[in-house]
């Protein structure tokens, strides 16, 4: 039992006037738990409900989608009107539940949609994919300013929707290859009209959903982005832009900044960007969290209560994120803040195989498994043997099994 006194625990107050009862936040996971319609099941009721019991401060969820012609994943969640919004009330309920914060994080895939659901995606400039991905993703189509303006309506109509609903803020998700981080990357990015160009053109689109949503919400209701630090691709979207579109969204009030880095051509989010022993991306967010005034939240790699109360504690970061450490202990947060020593036990997954890994995309599909059970009220299986995952997709999904999934 850890006596001395507890950053974790330290109610935070957002620049809106919200206050989060803790530092801790459950990080954005795709949980694929959409219906048929697209639209929030009991399962995701019951998968928020045990992380609010659970005793974390702000819960973010995963990947709903502000367009139905434009899914990352079959089974996404979509809000485009009010035709959910029973659902969407009794998900908004669960989540704040024991005091929790609960905010919907809004995206578009822009050209991550996966070529069995998107003939044709959309994207800023028409750039295929150079790597293997090219087999998953078909080339996108150059938005028009017209498609641009809508979707930007449709971030600002699922977010007034979603505080309709019930829910306590909404993310706009501006990393990991999203359309969001799309348009702000020079790679992806190759517009010479407004939304192009240097990066004043290029952080046009979000600085435009940003001020699109906040007029729909108004002043107190918290708006929130996951960005990324940088591309980590020769050419691409730099820490130095990231900082300087992070001081530009803090001018104009965003409330909450969540850091990553990377997309899946890069994935640093999934490893080898950090190291041994400390987050990812530390140095990025304690440089920016000392140049703004929004609060920022680290996520990525902590394995342990040591590593998030050193980080609130030796840097200017405000909130620590957590994801997959949840997903097999959703009562962690619990026994964080009540002072106990904490180890995750998430360890890197690997049949021993690495055609197999990647076939099967274990590191993704163990979790998601793992999501099913505490959706279906089970505990989390967290020494479940990695070749049931593999046997459940490749018996039960046939070729389902081959088609790309994302974070």
């Amino acid at each position: 039992m850890n006596t001395k006194p507890n950053p974790l625990a330290a109610p935070l107050t957002l620049p809106c006037g919200a206050v989060l009862k803790n530092r801790i936040v459950k990080s954005a996971m795709s949980e694929i738990m959409g219906d048929r319609g697209h639209g929030p099941t009991p399962e995701l009721h019951r998968l928020y409900s045990r992380w609010a019991r659970g005793g974390t401060g702000l819960l973010v969820t995963g990947n709903v989608m502000v367009d139905r012609r434009a899914l990352g994943e079959p089974n996404n969640v979509v809000i485009e009107d009010d035709r959910h919004m029973e659902a969407l009330s009794r998900w908004a309920e669960c989540g704040k539940a024991n005091g929790a914060h609960i905010w919907v994080q809004l995206n578009h895939p822009g050209r991550q949609s996966p070529a069995f659901l998107s003939p044709e995606p959309v994207a800023p400039s028409a750039i295929p994919y150079a790597s293997d991905l090219k087999r998953a993703f078909n080339t996108p189509r150059s938005l028009t300013d017209a498609e641009i303006l809508e979707i930007i309506h449709r971030f600002a109509k699922a977010a007034e929707t979603v505080k309709r609903a019930g829910f306590t803020g909404v993310q706009i998700h501006g990393a990991h290859g999203y359309l969001v981080s799309q348009f702000l990357s020079p790679l992806y990015n190759h517009r010479t009209d407004r939304w192009g160009g240097d990066i004043t053109g290029r952080m046009r689109f979000v600085l435009e959903t940003y001020r699109a949503i906040r007029r729909e919400v108004g002043p107190e209701f918290p708006v929130g982005i996951k960005i990324n630090s940088s591309d980590f691709k020769k050419n691409g979207f730099t820490e130095e832009e990231a900082l300087v579109v992070i001081r530009a969204l803090d001018a104009e009030g965003i409330d909450l900044v969540e850091v990553s880095g990377g997309n899946y051509e890069a994935p640093a989010m999934m490893g080898g960007r950090k190291k041994e022993g400390t987050p990812y991306f530390l140095a990025f967010a304690d440089q920016a969290a000392r140049t703004v005034t929004a609060p920022l939240v680290l996520t990525g790699g902590f394995r342990s209560d040591e590593m998030m109360r050193t980080a609130l504690c030796e840097t200017a970061v405000a909130m620590v994120g957590l994801a997959r450490p949840l997903v097999v202990d959703p009562e962690l947060p619990g026994k964080v803040l009540n002072g106990n020593t904490v180890t995750s036990t998430v360890r890197p997954l690997t049949t021993g195989v690495k055609l197999l890994d990647r076939i099967t995309m274990l590191e993704i599909t163990w979790y998601e498994n793992q999501l099913r059970y505490l959706g279906m009220g089970q505990e989390p299986r967290p020494h479940e043997n990695v070749y049931k995952t593999v046997w459940k997709i490749l018996s039960g999904m046939g070729t389902m099994a081959f088609k790309r999934r994302r974070a």
